[in-house]
């Protein structure tokens, strides 16, 4: 008898990063008041389903997105290390089309290799431990439903293994977005689909929004 499992890989929602820094694996960054209810819409967004395991990244801004899933499911999440964010050499710096960074001669070494990529965790380092974790989450749910919580670019780099696309890509263009949705779904140990939603489209557009108007 086949079993079908689906794990729910979900993003975080907004952080509150004021100064447009690059964050990466630094603590103290945590969901703005819009993120918060990016969470709360991506719980709901998935109520009804049949999730019975929740695990979540080690960083703050992770378990933070996880708390309303736990409150709907009544289950208690696990820290995962493999959920976390991908090291980037450009962490702690401000990070954005108008900062700058790219002109600088002294970081020009760290983009010599956009396929691997030079400047961060390697794309098939960080494939190999979200499927890790993602398939760990599908057998604690056998036969049910899990939410795992992680970061952008492990999450466009699982997808695209399980696509079998190429893991190298423009990271302007990633199909992620705040607290979004990407859903494995398992028969036995196969994967036959992957889909992607969007839930807080409307907060993020807000955001933006909001951003536009504080001239940011």
């Amino acid at each position: 008898m086949t079993v079908t499992t689906i794990v729910h890989v979900l993003r975080h929602g907004e952080v509150y990063n004021p100064g447009g820094i690059l964050y990466g694996r630094l603590p103290g960054y945590k969901l703005s008041p819009l993120g918060e209810q990016m969470a709360k819409v991506a719980a709901q967004h998935l109520a009804g389903r049949d999730i019975t395991h929740l695990v979540t990244s080690p960083m703050e801004r992770a378990q933070q997105t996880i708390e309303p899933f736990a409150e709907q499911f009544g289950v208690e999440p696990v820290v995962d290390e493999r959920l976390i964010e991908a090291t980037n050499l450009f962490e702690g710096k401000p990070f954005g089309p108008g900062d700058g960074l790219w002109r600088h001669r002294k970081y020009w070494h760290y983009l010599r290799n956009p396929f691997r990529p030079s400047w961060g965790e390697p794309y098939a380092d960080q494939a190999e431990r979200m499927f890790a974790a993602v398939k760990d989450a599908k057998d604690a749910a056998a036969g049910h439903e899990a939410v795992c919580v992680s970061h952008q670019s492990p999450i466009v780099i699982l997808r695209r293994f399980l696509e079998k696309k190429t893991l190298w890509h423009d990271p302007r263009r990633r199909q992620c977005s705040l607290a979004s949705v990407t859903s494995v779904t398992f028969e036995d140990d196969e994967v036959v689909g992957v889909e992607y939603a969007d839930p807080a489209a409307a907060l993020i557009a807000q955001s933006k929004t909001a951003q536009t108007e504080r001239g940011a």
